[in-house]
């Protein structure tokens, strides 16, 4: 798409560095913990790629950015940048996923990132158009998004309208009376998700969750929370489970699921059964508001909300 001297195009590995220049640009100072546990500022060269990641992930060094982009670019996602004359102005990350309904086929915005010195000026329209044509091409039957707050504007000033929402709860880990096998699974192919529901942990989209946590990319950071990957059989159906421990409170885990049917209580005390063997105390566990009576009494909202948006195609 052209438009005068705005050019929108997918984006190319030549790109990274200005990529990341954007994102970096939203941050307002640069952190550290000193020896004493304490925050300080500090000049972002100082910090190392890990520190950096700590303000906003891949994109936070040109070192990660370029793996990112790189897995992007190999069909991990879409990228596309509006490039205002010779610069690149605004950049647009977008993931596909094979869901049953309400999400169906969709192509998800993950980011879309305005330079301050293009902003007002319709990029992140122009990306949302380009994106929309795409996803007409790939035969998508919707765009949806997740958003928060003032970010929301975007999308219904463009035509959405609100698909679900989600709410995080807490759940005690617990030994359960139930037959089950959990075993470690590394084969990171989005393919295998195809078709499949995630009906716990999503605050993306389900293939961007799925590119995040499931390929061992990051492991190159030592640093890293560890992700425990999993595949579970229980009471006939088989799902994927990514687990990671909170970064300030290590006996809890964050809890992703993948799954061919859907979520039950058997596949449910499954997960609270290997998590209380392995040590932990606590799952936190992002779920939509029909299966908040899977999670039992013992559930409890933590007030963590987060609304989806869709625009049908």
């Amino acid at each position: 798409m052209v438009m005068n001297n705005i050019h929108v195009r997918s984006a190319r590995l030549d790109d990274t560095a200005a990529i990341s220049a954007l994102f970096r640009a939203r941050i307002s100072a640069w952190q550290r913990w000193d020896t004493l546990g304490r925050v300080q500022d500090t000049d972002y060269e100082t910090l190392t790629i890990y520190e950096r990641w700590l303000h906003g992930g891949a994109w936070m060094s040109i070192e990660t950015a370029a793996l990112h982009l790189g897995a992007l670019l190999l069909g991990a996602g879409v990228a596309l940048v509006a490039q205002v004359g010779a610069e690149v102005g605004a950049y647009l990350e977008a993931y596909h996923s094979v869901e049953p309904p309400p999400f169906g086929s969709n192509l998800s915005p993950a980011h879309i990132v305005v330079g301050s010195a293009h902003a007002n000026i319709g990029l992140d329209t122009m990306l949302l158009d380009a994106l929309r044509a795409k996803a007409k091409t790939q035969k998508c039957e919707r765009l949806t998004v997740a958003a928060l707050g003032a970010e929301s504007a975007l999308y219904t000033r463009s035509g959405f309208t609100t698909l679900t929402s989600v709410a995080r709860y807490s759940l005690p880990a617990r030994t359960g009376q139930i037959f089950y096998k959990a075993s470690a699974h590394s084969e990171a192919s989005a393919a295998q998700i195809n078709g499949w529901s995630m009906p716990v942990g999503r605050i993306s989209s389900a293939r961007q969750q799925w590119e995040a946590l499931w390929p061992h990319t990051w492991e190159l950071l030592p640093e890293m929370r560890r992700t425990y990957r999993l595949k579970f059989s229980a009471a006939g159906g088989e799902a994927f489970i990514a687990c990671q421990p909170q970064m300030f409170n290590p006996r809890a885990l964050d809890v992703s699921v993948w799954t061919q049917k859907t979520l039950t209580a058997q596949l449910l005390t499954a997960i609270r059964d290997w998590a209380h063997k392995e040590g932990f105390r606590t799952l936190l566990l992002v779920v939509p508001p029909e299966y908040v009576s899977v999670l039992g009494a013992e559930a409890e909202a933590d007030g963590y909300k987060l609304d989806f948006y869709s625009l049908n195609l």
